[in-house]
């Protein structure tokens, strides 16, 4: 079957990524929640709360004769910490803390030199955006960041 995407690939990889080795005391997930997250710290690859796009894509032909094509996405993620008590210091904290865990996980290094490239599935990969939230709830304070990993491939 041909490939009409890389995006597919990269989301996968980017979960392998991001759960081994497991964050501690963090649940990384695909896709929106299912269970009740409201009191614990969670990554969610692919989804953000107020929207139902999970990533962008663009593709164009990357020369003469059609043979392949670039293509350039952005993939949507969501962090979610949550504190117990209104202490807003540290959930935002605990939220650029996995947010910095994210950028180190894509970032070549010597245990993970295909890291930036997602495992071979994109070309390069990147943490490109955030947007953080803060609200109080019944459970405590409450800080989330929205992420963007924008990604490039060629098929």
């Amino acid at each position: 079957m041909p490939t009409t995407s890389a995006l597919p690939g990269a989301i996968t990889q980017l979960l392998v990524i991001l759960r081994e080795p497991a964050i501690d005391k963090v649940d990384v997930i695909d896709g929106p929640p299912v269970n009740d997250v409201q009191t614990q710290d969670f990554i969610a690859v692919g989804w953000v709360p107020d929207g139902d796009q999970a990533a962008e894509l663009q593709q164009s032909f990357n020369s003469a004769g059609a043979r392949t094509k670039d293509e350039t996405f952005a993939i949507s993620g969501w962090i979610d910490c949550w504190s117990g008590d209104t202490d807003f210091p540290a959930v935002r904290a605990r939220v650029f803390e996995l947010l910095g865990e994210i950028e180190q996980r894509i970032r070549a290094t010597g245990l993970h030199p295909e890291a930036p490239t997602l495992n071979g599935s994109v070309l390069w990969a990147d943490l490109s955006a955030g947007v953080l939230r803060q609200s109080h709830t019944d459970q405590g304070a409450r800080a989330a960041l929205g992420f963007t990993v924008t990604c490039h491939a060629r098929i």
